[in-house]
């Protein structure tokens, strides 16, 4: 049985608001501490991209405050980050502690949505994105702006959750790695892993937006990544 196979599961995905937009959840999740989570990403992206000197800029889709792309900011010193999200509150607070941890100079926020984001420039040679997928309404709008924005050879790295078989492992999940959270952040995740995908409804989408170059990866019993160079 292959690891695709696995997670052809039987709970249909939920859907949820596509944009995060409350002041009070922006401040959520500012004020939360992501640090296993996200410090995963930058190792991974490391992993898969080893001995990469990003020496330009950075595409970020779906930043939220900002704290994954300080720490790649940080991984990467010459890196400059462009950091989109469609939600005011959430680059709100990610002003405040970009300037908080001294990077503002080399984070530009972009108030901007997808599709068909503004952005300071149209390619890059590198682009990242967290747990932005589930939230989409139709998937192919991150993978066709990933396309849209990559210079040839570009490094792509996208991680998400991904969807339990059943409502009740959603719920164990939530208890196990957010049962000391506020009631915001445990129902947000509850929320967010009845809408991820699986990885084989990843692997269909990546075919259809002619993708099939980039892997799909299972790294936890909640995250998947997908990576690779277009």
């Amino acid at each position: 049985m292959s690891a695709y196979t696995r997670y052809n599961l039987n709970m249909q995905r939920i859907t949820e608001t596509e944009l995060m937009a409350e002041p009070t959840q922006a401040k959520a999740y500012a004020e939360a501490n992501f640090e296993s989570a996200h410090q995963y990403f930058i190792d991974l992206f490391q992993n898969k991209f080893p001995q990469l000197d990003i020496s330009n800029e950075v595409l970020d889709l779906g930043c939220g405050p900002g704290d994954i792309t300080r720490r790649f900011a940080s991984a990467y010193p010459a890196a400059i980050l462009h950091a989109v999200d469609g939600a005011t509150a959430m680059l709100r607070e990610a002003m405040r502690l970009n300037t908080q941890n001294g990077l503002a100079n080399r984070i530009e926020l972009i108030n901007t949505c997808l599709p068909n984001p503004t952005l300071p420039q149209q390619h890059y040679h590198t682009l990242i994105s967290n747990s932005l997928l589930h939230h989409l309404h139709d998937p192919s709008t991150l993978w066709k702006t990933l396309k849209q924005h990559s210079k040839p050879l570009a490094k792509v790295f996208v991680m998400d959750f991904m969807r339990p078989d059943n409502k009740k492992k959603a719920k164990m999940l939530v208890e196990q790695y957010a049962a000391n959270e506020p009631d915001i952040l445990r129902k947000d995740f509850y929320h967010s892993l009845c809408a991820a995908f699986t990885p084989t409804e990843i692997q269909i989408q990546l075919d259809e937006c002619s993708l099939a170059q980039l892997t799909v990866e299972i790294v936890s019993d909640r995250h998947m990544i997908i990576y690779g160079i277009l």
